[in-house]
């Protein structure tokens, strides 16, 4: 509980109980979550637009990165490296799994630097894979 307690204060953010009760959600996750798996996991203990408001507040402090879905969806991860208030240092690739649609950070895979044309400036660069995951694959061997 400390933890999650220093991450707020460090990201200057009030320690209010919804914040930290999804913020213990992202600790604790294996994969990355949607609004939707947010809200079945918090049951009636807050509502939609506390849920999305704590999101984009998380996003813009660098504590979360929001990532584009195959679906349309958006989901959203724990920031595992130095990102701070609106500089987001993740530039790693996700996979999502076909079979239960978990989708996962894959940290020791870097998104190469691109050579844009002159005038073009990057701000965010996203890469996803589709396929299945380990979990999955060893599920259906069996």
């Amino acid at each position: 509980m400390e933890e999650i307690d220093d991450i707020l204060k460090r990201s200057q953010l009030s320690v209010t109980e919804s914040r930290k009760q999804i913020l213990t959600l992202f600790l604790d996750a294996t994969s990355a979550l949607a609004h939707n798996d947010i809200e079945k996991l918090t049951g009636n203990d807050f509502d939609r637009v506390t849920i999305y408001r704590t999101l984009q507040t998380f996003v813009e402090k660098g504590i979360i990165h929001s990532i584009p879905a195959i679906d349309n969806s958006v989901r959203y991860a724990l920031c595992r490296h130095e990102c701070s208030d609106g500089q987001h240092q993740d530039k790693h690739v996700h996979f999502f799994c076909d079979s239960c649609t978990n989708m996962f950070c894959m940290d020791e895979l870097t998104i190469p630097e691109m050579q844009l044309q002159k005038g073009f400036v990057a701000k965010q660069t996203n890469m996803l894979i589709s396929g299945i995951c380990r979990s999955c694959n060893i599920s259906r061997k069996r």
